[in-house]
């Protein structure tokens, strides 16, 4: 006796194949189904803390990627300056988050924040101006 899907897969065994793209919508060739799909941005918030200093973060990244690679986005305050556009960087296991200040300020034009990820979700490291990377300790976290 043939059961109902050994009926349905013998009658499909003539159609043509179904081709799904990443984002699951039906496409007409293999090609288009397996074609890398557009970068998308997603933006987190992170909030770096040096003692007094609280720094705010809006960092813009591809969620597509591991480490997510930073795109954009800006460090809205806390540093003199402030507001600093990111221009580059990543975070996952690790955090890079390069920038260039965009206010007025005398007292860097780039700053580099590094650091490694620890439990509860947050990054320990340093940070520096100028080309320096260890000139201040940090803990920054994780918002969304």
């Amino acid at each position: 006796m043939t059961t109902v899907a050994e009926k349905k897969a013998k009658a499909d065994a003539g159609a043509a194949p179904t081709y799904v793209d990443a984002s699951g919508a039906a496409v007409k060739s293999r090609d288009k189904a397996l074609a890398t799909p557009q970068a998308t941005t997603e933006t987190a918030e992170l909030t770096l803390h040096n003692g007094s200093v609280t720094f705010k973060l809006k960092v813009e990244f591809n969620p597509n990627s591991h480490p997510h690679v930073i795109t954009g986005g800006q460090i809205t305050s806390g540093i003199c300056g402030a507001p600093w556009n990111i221009t580059g960087g990543y975070f996952g296991d690790a955090l890079r988050v390069n920038a260039k200040r965009a206010g007025n300020g005398s007292c860097a034009s780039t700053i580099v924040i590094v650091g490694e990820f620890q439990h509860p979700a947050s990054y320990r490291g340093t940070y520096g101006f100028d080309g320096a990377t260890s000139s201040f300790k940090h803990t920054t976290m994780y918002c969304c």
